[in-house]
Order: C-alpha cells, then sequence, then structure tokens
C-alpha cells in the first residue's frame, strides 16, 4: 500500500475580530446592538472593579483565598452573550464575568469565596453549575449535561471551560471524547493565558495549539483571541448554533492573560517576569472594548462612562453589604448533601451541637450507629 496522506475532516481555524486598538474586521463585526454593546461594556467593567474589591478584601482578612480574572473578562462575557437562558454554563473559577451575565448576585458570587456554602446555590431559573476549583472535573458534568440534554431531546446547549492546564487532565479529554462520540450539544472553552499556576503552557504539550486537540476527537476546532469580546462572539455563536442542530461539539481556544496572580496563596514574581506581564497590558480587553465603542462606535461618551461606573460601585458596595451581614450556619454543612440527612450525619450534627452549645461531647448516643444499608 502506497504512502498517502490521512485526510481529516475537521476544521481547524483561527479567528480575531477586534484589534488592540480598538479596530473592527467589517466582514466579520457580529453587529450587536448598541445597548448590548453598552450592557457588555458595564458586565465587563463590573467584573473588573468587582474583582479588584475582593482581591483588597483578601488581603484585608474579609474573604479567604481569591482566584482574579483581570485580563481574562472578554471570553466568558462572549460565551454567555451567545447562550439562551435555558442553555447551561459551566465555569471553573476564572469566568466571573459570564456569571455576571447570567444573573449571578455579587453577594452570593462573594460568600462563596468566603467560604460559605450558599455561594454554591445558584439562582433560581439559571441554568448553572457552582464555580469548580478541582482542576477539568467540571468537564466530565458538563458533558453529562450536554448528553442528558440530547437524550431528553431538548435543543439545550452545554459551555464549559477550563484553562490550559486543565488539558493536561483525563477529565477533559474524557469528557471531550464522549461528547465528540454521541454528538453531544456541548462547547468546550479553554482559557488559554499560558500558564498552569507556575507551569508555563509549552511544559504542558508539545502541540502548536490547544485548538489543534479537537482533530483527535473528530471534532471542529478554533483558536481565537481571547481577550477580543466580538471574535469571541462570532467563534461562539458558530459552535452554539452547531451544538444546537446536532452538529456535535466544539473546541474553542482563547489566547489570554491573567494580568495578576493565579491565587492569592501564589507569587507570579517567582516564575514569569515584569516584561511578559507589560507586554500583555496594550491587549487588555477592557480597553479595547473602550476604544471600539467611544472611537469606532461613538457611543460611549464621558458621561456616559461616569453614569456606568457610579452604577456599578453602587452594585458592588449593596453585594458587599450583603456578603458582609450573613448570618454563619455553623450547621450548614449537614445539610447540603443530602435532601433528607443520612443517620450518621443527624448524630453528627448532635454531636457537635452539644459541642458549641454546651461545651463538652455529648457522652449519651443520641442515635444508633447506622448499618451498612443505611449508610448506602
Amino acid at each position: 500500500m502506497p504512502r498517502a496522506k490521512l485526510e481529516v475532516p475537521c476544521k481547524l481555524e483561527k479567528l480575531s475580530v477586534l484589534d488592540p486598538d480598538g479596530k473592527v474586521d467589517a466582514k466579520l463585526d457580529p453587529k450587536l446592538p448598541d445597548n448590548d454593546l453598552l450592557k457588555l461594556y458595564k458586565t465587563m467593567w463590573q467584573t473588573r472593579l468587582l474583582d479588584e474589591r475582593c482581591l483588597h478584601m483578601q488581603r484585608q482578612g474579609r474573604i479567604g483565598t481569591y482566584g482574579p480574572c483581570k485580563g481574562q473578562e472578554a471570553t466568558p462575557l462572549g460565551v454567555a452573550y451567545t447562550l439562551r437562558k435555558d442553555d447551561w454554563y459551566v465555569p471553573s473559577y476564572r469566568e466571573l464575568a459570564g456569571c455576571l451575565w447570567r444573573g449571578w448576585k455579587i453577594g452570593r458570587y462573594m460568600l462563596w469565596w468566603g467560604g460559605h456554602e450558599e455561594g454554591s446555590q445558584i439562582e433560581e431559573g439559571v441554568n448553572d453549575t457552582p464555580l469548580a476549583v478541582p482542576i477539568a472535573s467540571q468537564c466530565q458534568y458538563a458533558m453529562g449535561i450536554a448528553w442528558a440534554s440530547k437524550l431528553r431531546g431538548e435543543d439545550t446547549v452545554c459551555a464549559a471551560f477550563c484553562g490550559d492546564g486543565g488539558t493536561s487532565q483525563g477529565d477533559f479529554h474524557e469528557a471531550l471524547n464522549f461528547a465528540a462520540v454521541y454528538k453531544a450539544p456541548m462547547v468546550m472553552v479553554v482559557q488559554n493565558n499560558g500558564w498552569a499556576i507556575s507551569l508555563p503552557r509549552d511544559k504542558q504539550t508539545a502541540a502548536q495549539s490547544i485548538a489543534q486537540k479537537a482533530v483527535a476527537y473528530g471534532i471542529d476546532g478554533i483558536q481565537i483571541d481571547g481577550n477580543d469580546i466580538l471574535g469571541v462572539i462570532v467563534a461562539a455563536r458558530e459552535a452554539v448554533a452547531k451544538a444546537r442542530k446536532g452538529g456535535g461539539p466544539t473546541l474553542i481556544e482563547a489566547i489570554t492573560y491573567r494580568m495578576a496572580m493565579h491565587t492569592t496563596a501564589d507569587d507570579p514574581k517567582k516564575y514569569r517576569s515584569e516584561e511578559e506581564v507589560k507586554a500583555w497590558e496594550p491587549k487588555d480587553p477592557l480597553t479595547r472594548f473602550r476604544k471600539y465603542l467611544a472611537q469606532t462606535k461613538k457611543i460611549l461618551t464621558d458621561k456616559v462612562e461616569k453614569e456606568i461606573e457610579t452604577q456599578i460601585r453602587e452594585e458592588i458596595d449593596e453585594g458587599v453589604r450583603i456578603y458582609e451581614s450573613y448570618e454563619l450556619d455553623q450547621y450548614a454543612m449537614f445539610h447540603n448533601m443530602y435532601e433528607t440527612p443520612t443517620p450518621e450525619l443527624r448524630r453528627q450534627e448532635a454531636e457537635l451541637r452539644d459541642y458549641l452549645e454546651n461545651g463538652r461531647p455529648d457522652e449519651t448516643p443520641t442515635e444508633q450507629s447506622p448499618t451498612a444499608s443505611e449508610r448506602v
């Protein structure tokens, strides 16, 4: 048999619509309504200011370890914009912009970072999942959600997010492979910020791009400028429409950069240079979008911007007030695993309650230890 080129039917592309100077490619411009553009800008700016507030509050000991998203606002927001309300949005922990667009309340978001389980309770009527810290674990249940949608005969789509570090985990590959085989309506978005904490991308994979990994699963892949919100919207719209029509999943690699640390438990100066960070500052998604709205679209004036900022700061202040007025339920840990607590959980809660309220362990068993069948 002669040597021959192996033909691969998958589509692999690269896309950018809005350049760092705010100039748009007219042929690719999604031509969004002015009201939508201003709302997107407000959400992106709100994300930036809330992110800064959370960082300051962590340094003051008012919330726990925090994972900043400065510089990565455009990708999750652009994807969220293309989804319907009944579609599913599955974030990791740096997708705040999309969460706000989908209707998350600021106070509840802060509760999550403050270590309160109520922060994982999604707003009523919002088809989102809680923030996920275990790397790439959310890829598996996003695939499950998408597959369930297909089995039920629904036309909803599931958009899932992970970082470039997540592509080194088996969960990511297993989810993509399964979704591809069963043509599940899923859009997998990889926010490639170049670093898996302190591990650079070239130490994670020898592939030229993460987008090309789509070829291995027989699906389409696209690499986009993750700091270009218009480009994100164009790519996500196509991927979501394809999935909704039964065309299966798409892998989107969004090239972006985190301007701050991985989390507040991390010191990025130990592994990356100041020159590298400075080189990314002109590509800031917020600055780029602002130039586009002010100079190209001419819909963002100083007056409008001031009004937007005032509104954002008031909303953040109110979110902080709600968060800091939250009354801790010391026994919440026993109430959020099962609809009806197991006998073992009831026993543990009684023991803790007795210790906290009476200052001593409960010496009188409140309930017989559960049998193996009860524990199951």
